[in-house]
């Protein structure tokens, strides 16, 4: 597998702001390479410079063997951007957009297919100001595909949209690597970056936090998990208190949660059975990738 971007030592910096601070990474061909945190990280910065918006104010960026700054019209030919604040015009139509942008490259795919393929079909003569957000979405990827890139960046593509919408857009995005492409998704949704990427990388404040493919960052920083379940009134939770790898355990209004590491929820449920209980709702809750980045960064992610 060959190495499709490279990053040496990235800064950019807007007054007081240290927007990006000595970042550096590589992004494998094939791969759905995801950079999450909180918005004011510096993950739009880090993108908009290796697709050749920002020039760095240090550090060596390769997208494909190009410097972005240096061979911006050959680069943009080869890749596909989605950016956070895409907008096209209102009365535009949603065919003369992709007719739009296809006249802008050396080697567009014919359009036409992409409309089926993103489920534009019944909407080619709607005009832009009339598609629903899951629409416009889908119309944003189409357009970013129609120079049939090898790169495709990606940035909050989900904000906004509706939870049906959200894991439609996944499966969307699913389909762009299986085509053999590379995708870099920017967003600050951690269960985003859990479902769809190979690999994951944190930024907080300008800075890489962690690198690493997103079971790989829950397993070193061991999160707790947890095994809750609804108990009897007369259920005394303190029973659970010494099974092994218990931390803690915890009640509230008959709503008991075990806290620990191991094969928590066996030994929870082999103690229940022995009292002869079997609640409907035992569930075992794993470490996320939103643990990881609050253990790393002691702070939420905010939209």
């Amino acid at each position: 597998m060959s190495t499709v971007i490279q990053v040496e030592h990235l800064c950019k910096v807007y007054g007081d702001t240290v927007a990006a601070d000595d970042i550096s990474f590589e992004v494998e061909e094939g791969e759905i390479f995801g950079i999450v945190g909180p918005n004011g990280a510096g993950k739009t910065t880090t993108v908009e410079s290796l697709i050749g918006l920002r020039r760095p104010d240090k550090g060596t960026i390769r997208v494909l063997g190009l410097d972005p700054t240096q061979d911006e019209d050959a680069l943009q030919q080869r890749i596909g951007i989605q950016l956070q604040e895409a907008a096209l015009p209102n009365l535009i139509k949603v065919w003369e957009a992709l007719d739009l942008f296809a006249s802008f490259y050396m080697r567009a795919v014919d359009w036409r297919p992409l409309l089926d393929q993103w489920g534009l079909s019944e909407k080619q003569n709607a005009r832009v100001g009339q598609l629903s957000g899951g629409q416009k979405r889908r119309l944003f990827i189409a357009l970013a595909l129609v120079n049939d890139p090898e790169v495709v960046f990606l940035d909050e593509l989900t904000t906004g949209l509706d939870p049906q919408a959200r894991r439609s857009s996944w499966g969307l995005l699913r389909s762009i690597r299986d085509q053999g492409k590379t995708v870099v998704l920017v967003t600050h949704f951690m269960d985003e970056a859990e479902e769809l990427c190979a690999r994951v990388m944190i930024i907080d404040h300008g800075r890489i936090v962690a690198l690493d493919t997103p079971k790989a960052l829950i397993q070193q920083v061991r999160a707790e998990s947890q095994v809750s379940f609804t108990a009897p009134p007369d259920f005394d939770p303190s029973s659970l208190k010494t099974l092994p790898g218990v931390s803690r355990v915890t009640e509230e209004r008959n709503k008991v949660s075990v806290f620990g590491e191991g094969a928590l929820l066996a030994h929870v449920a082999t103690a229940l059975a022995q009292q002869d209980l079997a609640p409907g709702d035992l569930r075992s809750v794993q470490a996320t990738l939103e643990d990881v980045f609050l253990a790393l960064t002691g702070r939420e992610i905010r939209s």
